[in-house]
């Protein structure tokens, strides 16, 4: 049975998002949460550019100590082979090439520089270097696939594929999918060219997380697996992407959908709430009090009725259980009155007294200090708990963040 899958863009789509930000160590907690929650991979950024190299070199090292459990780490590119050269020596195995392909980004974003043929060559030829230099999954990204012709997307597609691509990404890049219209366009797309279609679904019109389900669900009906584009509670470009937290609960609660699909990835929600009020806390973006599953409204009730009827069977008026969803963080640098903390300006007796508190055992104090100065430093904010246990377990790998600065 086909099944669906996870792909997070928190790291690529969601930091790119205006009016905000995220440190490298920042973007380093996303692969650890996406890793606790089960999701599948992580687009972790953009490797042929300066700035990620470090960051990318400390995800390799990171994954490859366990950091991140089975968490699969992507890279993105242009779809130009010189991309893909610059970037595979950094030790990614999974990328994704990316070319628009409607007429109204080759009439009026190219102007002129590609056609139709030449997206297609150059998109190929991204492809092989990829293939030629060991990445072991390839996709390839149509981007404002949904204003494409539907006979180009599916020679571009069927391209990709014969050039040895594993995907295509479908990308609503200005969200005006509808979800009847994607669902149709996916299943026959997947079924033309006998792959994957990868959703990519931003939220202009509000419906990103409904296009992501009905998008999937065409995979699956075409006899291939879906794989879903997320972020962190819905963030990205303008009005955001589909949200992970929002989807994962559709597809698992949704009438005349749960019962209609199998995820493949071992996601565990339990990790839900930290990483949303991280998130939130890391990218200055408050959570919506509405916000599914993790909001402060989530399970709240006042009405009468509704009050009377959740007391009686909380499922009266609820659709799944919040336990499902974890605790709400409780962050050491939360607490009231006089607490101690550990950051860039402090000194070792008071990172000596949060660790402990914390039960945390630090196998090498000194260096797992440095890293806690220069974190904080990064971040421009107290540091969370899962950050500090993540700095303690993981120095050496976490100090290639910072090249020249921990010798």
């Amino acid at each position: 049975m086909p099944r669906i899958h996870f792909l997070d863009v928190t790291n690529r789509d969601g930091v790119q998002t205006a009016r905000t930000g995220l440190s490298k160590f920042g973007k380093t907690m996303v692969n650890f949460y996406l890793g606790k929650l089960g999701v599948a991979q992580s687009e972790i950024g953009f490797p042929f550019l300066f700035h990620e190299v470090p960051y990318v070199r400390a995800q390799v090292a990171l994954a490859e100590a366990g950091a991140f459990g089975d968490l699969r780490l992507s890279g993105w590119t242009r779809a130009v082979a010189g991309d893909v050269t610059a970037s595979t020596p950094l030790g990614l195995k999974h990328y994704n090439l990316s070319i628009s392909t409607s007429d109204q980004m080759l009439r009026n974003k190219f102007r002129g520089k590609f056609d139709r043929a030449a997206v297609v060559a150059e998109m190929v030829g991204a492809v092989r270097a990829a293939k030629e230099a060991g990445v072991a999954t390839v996709g390839v990204n149509a981007e404002d696939g949904s204003r494409t012709d539907f006979g180009f997307l599916t020679e571009f597609a069927l391209a990709a594929k014969e050039a040895g691509a594993d995907r295509v990404r479908y990308c609503d890049t200005i969200g005006g999918e509808t979800p009847g219209r994607i669902g149709e366009r996916f299943a026959k797309l997947a079924s033309a060219v006998g792959m994957p279609v990868e959703t990519h679904c931003h939220n202009d019109l509000g419906m990103a997380v409904a296009n992501s389900v009905a998008g999937a669900l065409g995979d699956l009906d075409a006899g291939q697996d879906a794989w879903i584009n997320t972020c962190v509670n819905g963030i990205g470009e303008r009005s955001g992407n589909a949200d992970l937290v929002s989807t994962i609960l559709a597809l698992q609660n949704g009438f005349g959908v749960a019962d209609r699909v199998e995820i493949g990835d071992p996601l565990d929600l339990s990790w839900a709430r930290r990483f949303a009020y991280w998130a939130a806390y890391a990218f200055n973006q408050p959570l919506a009090i509405n916000q599914p599953g993790v909001g402060r409204n989530a399970f709240a009730h006042e009405s009468g009725i509704h009050a009377d009827g959740a007391l009686k069977d909380h499922r009266n008026y609820e659709l799944y259980d919040e336990d499902v969803l974890g605790p709400f963080p409780a962050d050491w640098h939360e607490r009231r009155g006089r607490v101690v903390l550990t950051g860039e300006y402090g000194g070792m007796a008071g990172f000596r007294h949060v660790m402990d508190g914390l039960g945390v055992t630090v196998a090498e104090p000194e260096l797992t200090f440095k890293l806690v100065q220069l974190c904080n430093a990064s971040t421009g904010r107290p540091l969370t708990d899962d950050e500090l246990r993540l700095i303690a377990a993981y120095p050496h790998q976490l100090a290639l963040l910072y090249p020249g600065l921990l010798a």
